[in-house]
């Protein structure tokens, strides 16, 4: 792509569909959190269960921190820089800690 074709480029509405879909997965990690908790004090709480649940709400804190840098950097500027490798892979670390936690959880 030719400079020129760069500095006309028209990002549309793509930057807005990519932040309401970290507010998404925000949300969905926020329920997630939720429901730790709930299953965690369910039938009387023990250490583990305890432990487990205060694991997810960190993870959860940890991402939805991440969350809230991408979105910022995605309403500050016309053309935002991509996420970091590093942001991606606590992103998805996050995600997968927080299912397996869930995970120990429910079994």
């Amino acid at each position: 792509m030719s400079e020129a074709a760069a500095a006309e480029r028209d990002p549309g509405l793509q930057p807005e569909r990519t932040r309401l879909a970290w507010r998404r997965t925000t949300l969905s990690g926020t329920v997630s959190a939720v429901l730790a908790v709930k299953t965690a004090l369910h039938g009387g709480p023990t250490p583990a269960t305890l432990v487990a649940c205060a694991l997810c709400c960190v993870l959860w804190l940890g991402f939805l921190s991440l969350a809230h840098y991408r979105i910022r950097a995605l309403t500050s500027s016309d053309t935002p820089r991509a996420l970091t490798p590093r942001h991606v892979t606590v992103a998805v670390l996050c995600t997968v800690a927080m299912a397996a936690c869930g995970a120990a959880l429910v079994l």
